[in-house]
């Protein structure tokens, strides 16, 4: 759960496309811009600042190198990191470096920064072939969490609970973008999970 502040908070949201919400949503809100609807105007905090600084096609990697530009000038008080999408293509050779990176981006917040690790969504049966080592970076998210004391928002289980081995399509643009949908149900699990409510029923 979340501490909210009695002041002003920022929150910053870093990651890859999802994160971005780019193209596919279609120009309905991603599930950063619904964080901001709940946070900025149904709670009521309309100095709190929130942040997407999620970039197309990166990985944990890129987020390190890039971490003063995308976490660090803003001194988050929240600090949601969902990564692990675009890492798993490397395989489970790439874990030790995405393990290490998500690590990094994690204790290089400060002490005061509360921090929200994702779990990837599923992926449409199209793509699993090409990231079959996904579920392997879902549970490297939970152990960092876990580890680090983060907060963690667990969406691939809760895609699991919906879909279980079907595709998920319903939810998903392309084979690995969630749509508009997608993003409302990213958007309310995370915000369930923050003990921050949640929008509208779906």
């Amino acid at each position: 759960m979340i501490r909210l502040l009695d002041g002003p908070m920022t929150w910053v949201a870093t990651g890859d496309s999802i994160t971005q919400a780019a193209l596919h949503t279609h120009g309905a809100r991603g599930w950063v811009e619904h964080l901001h609807e709940r946070v900025r105007w149904q709670l009521g905090r309309l100095t709190d600042v929130v942040v997407n600084t999620g970039v197309c096609a990166w990985g944990a990697a890129d987020v390190l190198a890039s971490h003063d530009r995308l976490i660090g000038r803003f001194e988050p008080d929240v600090l949601s990191v969902s990564l692990g999408t675009n890492d798993c293509l490397a395989g489970e050779e790439g874990l030790g470096e995405f393990q290490d990176a998500m690590r990094r981006i994690i204790t290089g917040a400060g002490p005061r920064t509360q921090v929200v690790v994702h779990t990837p969504v599923l992926v449409s049966s199209s793509d699993r072939g090409r990231r079959a080592a996904l579920p392997l970076y879902c549970q490297a998210a939970r152990e960092i969490a876990k580890d680090t004391g983060a907060l963690l928002v667990d969406h691939e289980a809760h895609w699991l609970e919906h879909y279980g081995t079907a595709d998920p399509i319903a939810w998903l643009d392309d084979p690995a973008h969630p749509n508009a949908a997608g993003h409302l149900h990213m958007a309310n699990h995370t915000l369930r999970v923050m003990g921050l409510g949640e929008l509208d029923p779906l």
